[in-house]
């Protein structure tokens, strides 16, 4: 009997032991009362149940539900590429012109999807881009500036290594709110003389349209005609002895063909132009819903010149002569490839 009995005993003392096991000892703390186990450590990762916690996560999970692969392909293949191109970053991953490859990464995204799937750009003579210092020099058109985001993804996308093209922007528009931050974080500088040789120095890789303003906005009866080249360029190329890196776009002269340039209205509100086209709603400015194109862009070889950075017009006049006859060579050629403006 008394064996029984110590059995019994037993059996009711651990009953007791799993009893106080299973209930919760309350405790209070400064938000109040809260139950906490005996005995359990609290980590640092539960801190993270929290009800933001709980919320942001909920949010990513959403997002990343909601943003289609190839969106997220993209931008992992583009943060990728700048990983390796070759960029002179402080500490705080800004270069000396305010460029930040994480801001560029996730903007790049945008014009990476029109690059690929919207315009369907084609590259011809990638491989002629030079490694270090180099200056782009092409034709320029369709209201706004694509052409140069265009160029600037197929060096990074398709150049071996990847390579940040720098822009070279008209002088009003840093004066757009916003839109200056934006510029300086993906690369752009103002187009001063200054800027360009420091960047060329620091062996960047520089665009810049010889037709500037005239060449965006010329009418459409004036499609692929190149307008008066400028001769900046060429001398910041034999000042720097920078190698000129000739480059054809064709299908920017459709993508939002003018048909009307309103001068008067563009002075009095501070633009270069303000062309019309039927491309936006209304025939709106600025074309800014461009045609879906197909681009071809076309890289020709480096070109090399020597000389005095200082000699006088008709000698500057002779060397952006050949560079825009190969130009004019090289658009020719494209158009006659290419069988049709879409496709």
């Amino acid at each position: 009997m008394e064996g029984k009995a110590g059995q019994t005993e037993k059996r009711v003392e651990g009953s007791r032991r799993a009893k106080r096991r299973r209930t919760p000892t309350r405790t209070r703390g400064r938000a109040g009362r809260r139950l906490q186990r005996p005995g359990k450590v609290t980590e640092k990762s539960d801190m993270t149940w929290t009800p933001l916690a709980l919320g942001e996560k909920a949010i990513r999970t959403l997002v990343g539900a909601a943003v289609p692969g190839v969106v997220r392909d993209l931008h992992e293949e583009i943060r990728e590429r700048l990983s390796r191109a070759p960029l002179n970053l402080n500490a705080y991953g800004y270069d000396p012109w305010g460029f930040n490859p994480e801001v560029t990464a996730k903007t790049a995204v945008v014009a990476g999807l029109f690059y690929r799937y919207y315009f369907r750009v084609e590259n011809f003579g990638i491989e002629n881009v030079p490694a270090g210092r180099v200056l782009v020099i092409a034709n320029h058109a369709g209201q706004i500036a694509i052409d140069a985001a265009m160029i600037a993804l197929a060096l990074l996308l398709e150049a071996e290594p990847p390579r940040v093209l720098r822009g070279m922007g008209e002088y009003w528009l840093p004066t757009i709110p916003f839109f200056n931050v934006l510029m300086a974080r993906v690369g752009g500088v103002v187009g001063t003389r200054k800027n360009c040789v420091d960047l060329l120095e620091q062996g960047e890789a520089v665009i810049a349209f010889p037709e500037g303003v005239r060449g965006v906005n010329k009418l459409f009866s004036q499609r692929y005609q190149l307008q008066e080249f400028g001769l900046g360029f060429m001398r910041l190329a034999l000042q720097t002895d920078t190698p000129i890196l000739p480059v054809a776009v064709i299908g920017s002269e459709e993508q939002a063909p003018a048909i009307a340039n309103l001068t008067p209205l563009a002075r009095l509100l501070g633009m270069p132009a303000y062309p019309i086209t039927p491309t936006w709603p209304h025939l709106g400015p600025l074309g800014l819903i461009p045609l879906p194109v197909k681009y071809r862009i076309y890289f020709g070889e480096p070109m090399r010149f020597t000389g005095n950075y200082n000699d006088d017009d008709e000698a500057i006049e002779e060397k952006v002569g050949q560079v825009k006859a190969r130009i004019a060579s090289m658009i020719s050629a494209g158009l006659r490839a290419r069988r049709s403006v879409f496709f």
